[in-house]
């Protein structure tokens, strides 16, 4: 047991917080498994301090508050466990605190902003744009009409109106860092960005924004991978037992840890290369490797795994079925990679590694939320690519399928922005319920009669 029994905070632990130079939105385990703690690591550190905000809820930053943004950090592998205390958030805040976020984002003194908010939070339409029919989006639009400028409901309505808050603070430069799993993701959020100010603008908003944000605000691409599963309750008495100090938001994570980023940071960074990361001219070959093959498997065990009665990934792959499907899917997904092939094998089998890890308890209830958003970015490149190439795709068919089933009820729950949509599309009879469901995907999947079939058959195989 290391230090002496007590609460985690900076006065107990004798560390002083860093200046507030960088802010995040959606404070959660994997912010403070990855960039914050790749920040924690870098050489400069003390002059890098998160403002950190939540989602939505006030519990998380209201915990970290009292423990001084302070948190353990559990690293977890079958050999055993290593913790390490994490000290770059400095500021913690409910995500509902419009007027810290404003202030925060205008501050000159903050150089870049890091994302954690899930595919589905920007908001974007079938065609990658903003989606303006949403009604938290329409909402924050009347909002940032406004003088000065006010949004909070959707994450674009947010970021536009921090980013306004800080023009019109002359707060100069700064890098937007979006770490969701969504292909080339800095130029996604840009783009959406961009949209709202325009449409703001074009409706008695600020009309200066757009062009500002074009001038002032770069987009840094990332590929990010670190498997966090959720917290639980033995988690935080396995820190007591090894640490001595009670945290009430430690964080549990795997060992490896990868993240490549490609832009430009035009006030500064810290040096997250000498911790690890990885920066390169174009990031889409890392990306595209990440969700194929990590991301893709995952999502074919959420839904087929869960539905044979596996509830994690390791519980999974311990099943030779299920490890045989997820051995599939990476020879389909391999063949359009363009990393080396000795890059890919080595990637392959440090999954095969991970996967298999006992000590975390990664819940595919948890990797199955959202497949409306994930598998168009996942699985839908390989399979369209696989049918490009004459093959049959049956390997991200059975995903497909699996899906299918999922929404049927088979497996794991349903938790989905489109859940009403789909799950009333799946709910009809088999023949018409697969293509319905998958031409949401994309209409090509509906219009291949064989992958329907292969789909199909799929559905009602797990559906037994």
């Amino acid at each position: 047991m290391n230090g002496s029994p007590g609460p985690l905070t900076r006065a107990a632990t004798g560390t002083a917080a860093p200046p507030i130079a960088a802010v995040h939105l959606g404070l959660g385990a994997f912010f403070r498994a990855h960039q914050a703690a790749y920040t924690a690591l870098a050489p400069d550190a003390e002059a890098w301090g998160f403002a950190a905000f939540t989602g939505r809820s006030a519990t998380l930053a209201e915990q970290l508050e009292r423990q001084d943004g302070l948190y353990t950090l559990l690293q977890r592998a079958a050999k055993g466990d290593e913790a390490s205390v994490v000290g770059s958030v400095a500021r913690a805040h409910a995500g509902g605190d419009a007027d810290a976020w404003t202030s925060t984002v205008a501050d000159p003194g903050v150089r870049l902003m890091t994302l954690t908010v899930t595919e589905s939070a920007y908001r974007r339409d079938p065609a990658g744009g903003l989606d303006l029919a949403a009604e938290d989006v329409r909402a924050d639009l009347a909002d940032l009409r406004r003088d000065p400028p006010r949004a909070g409901r959707s994450v674009p309505g947010r970021l536009v109106a921090g980013l306004a808050a800080r023009a019109r603070a002359g707060g100069g430069a700064l890098a937007i860092v979006p770490c969701d799993n969504l292909p080339d993701n800095g130029q996604v959020v840009r783009r959406i960005l961009l949209e709202l100010a325009a449409e703001a603008a074009a409706s008695g908003g600020d009309r200066e924004l757009p062009d500002w944000i074009s001038a002032n605000v770069s987009f840094v691409s990332t590929e990010v991978d670190r498997i966090t599963p959720r917290t639980t309750p033995a988690d935080i008495e396995a820190v007591r037992l090894i640490t001595g100090r009670d945290d009430a938001c430690p964080v549990v994570t795997e060992p490896f840890t990868e993240w490549t980023l490609a832009g430009d940071f035009p006030a500064g960074r810290p040096a997250w290369e000498a911790a690890g990361a990885r920066f390169v001219d174009d990031v889409r070959p890392y990306e595209t490797r990440k969700l194929s093959l990590l991301n893709g498997a995952h999502s074919l065990l959420a839904y087929a795994a869960s539905a044979v009665g596996h509830t994690t990934v390791a519980e999974a792959v311990a099943d030779p079925r299920c490890l045989a499907w997820v051995e599939a899917w990476w020879g389909e997904a391999t063949a359009h990679l363009s990393l080396p092939a000795e890059a890919l094998d080595a990637y392959r089998a440090a999954l095969s590694e991970r996967f298999a890890n006992p000590a975390i308890q990664h819940r595919l209830a948890q990797i199955a939320m959202d497949g409306s958003q994930k598998l168009p970015v996942r699985t839908v490149p390989t399979v369209l690519a696989e049918r490009a190439a004459g093959r049959s795709a049956a390997a991200g068919a059975r995903t497909l399928g699996a899906w299918v089933a999922h929404l049927r009820g088979v497996g794991v729950p349903v938790h989905d922005p489109r859940a009403e949509e789909l799950t009333a599309l799946a709910a009809a009879p088999l023949t018409d319920a697969v293509p319905r469901v998958l031409a949401t995907l994309d209409p090509r999947l509906a219009d291949d009669q064989h992958l329907v079939a292969l789909a199909t058959a799929h559905t009602k195989e797990l559906s037994r």
